[in-house]
């Protein structure tokens, strides 16, 4: 039999078992057009998105560089789905998958130069008040990623974590997530402008994603793993590089490209951004249990020893 006789009747057991006829879908085949680039890419979409809110130039590339970000981010969200939806997921699959979101990662850390060099200070510090009170802070997919990395209690604000635990319901660990401190008044409870519209728009769709990612996320999916894979060298090593890459690496390369612009003022959508980003402040760690004591201690503050991750 030959490779396109096998094909057909491959194609025929294919729709055949769908309940389809075969017949029918080889004649649209027949008729339809042949696939470009530019179709498949979707281009004329993607490049007709950028809309500028002022006449300044260097706005496009603010507003490119995020719609990249946020590529980047969908990408990172799709590879973290395929691992928390494996069932009985073997350690190669696990690293493979972790490898590719730190490379996704990677990319995010060491793109910073195109902001942090690819715009004019002068032109940004007028195009930003026109984006008052829009803010990198509201990417719901960035919060989503976090959410299906670990446990909901290591993204408590570290001021409230020990009245919090596996009881608490969503809501209130929802309000005292660490991302609050940049438009939350824990005195009073008031909440900036920011965070209202966030939380408007994207409150009960990352509820939800707590919810589904409650017992799936990467941390718990490890230590649900059989006691040989969790003492799987090439495992823990994936997991703390990507701990680290988003942790320390690409918040500092974030921080001091906002520096560049900002000093040490407030963000575009008002936030204290050094408070709530800086690991020292909030210590962010996905993977506890996979560090030492003492680079605990030293997160975000010393430089880990990178052989290991």
């Amino acid at each position: 039999m030959s490779k396109r006789e096998d094909l057909l009747k491959a194609i025929d057991a294919k729709y055949k078992a769908m309940g389809q006829d075969p017949d029918v879908h080889l004649s649209g085949l027949l008729h339809a057009e042949p696939m470009k680039y530019w179709d498949f890419i979707q281009v004329d979409a993607l490049l007709g998105l950028q809309t500028q809110r002022t006449q300044l130039p260097d706005e496009m590339v603010f507003i490119m560089y995020h719609q990249i970000n946020e590529l980047l981010f969908k990408m990172i969200l799709w590879e973290m789905g395929q691992i928390s939806h494996t069932e009985n997921i073997e350690p190669d699959k696990f690293v493979m998958h972790l490898m590719r979101i730190s490379r996704y990662f990677d990319v995010l850390s060491d793109s910073f130069d195109v902001m942090g060099e690819g715009m004019e200070l002068e032109q940004y510090m007028k195009f930003r008040d026109t984006l008052t009170p829009a803010s990198g802070f509201q990417s719901a997919q960035y919060r989503m990623i976090e959410i299906a990395s670990t446990e909901l209690i290591n993204l408590i604000d570290a001021r409230f974590r020990e009245g919090i635990d596996r009881d608490t319901p969503y809501e209130h660990a929802f309000e005292h997530m660490y991302w609050q401190a940049a438009g939350k008044d824990f005195t009073t409870g008031a909440k900036s402008k920011l965070l209202t519209n966030f939380e408007d728009k994207y409150k009960k769709e990352l509820i939800d994603h707590m919810k589904d990612y409650n017992t799936v996320n990467l941390w718990t999916k490890y230590k649900e793993l059989p006691a040989e894979y969790k003492k799987n060298t090439e495992l823990i090593t994936a997991m703390r590089h990507y701990d680290h890459t988003v942790n320390i690496e690409w918040t500092i390369h974030h921080l001091e490209a906002a520096k560049k612009y900002l000093g040490d003022g407030a963000a575009t959508g008002g936030s204290d951004w050094t408070k709530y980003m800086h690991p020292k402040y909030q210590r962010r760690i996905f993977f506890p249990d996979l560090w030492s004591k003492d680079e605990l201690a030293g997160w975000g503050v010393t430089n880990l020893d990178r052989t290991d991750i």
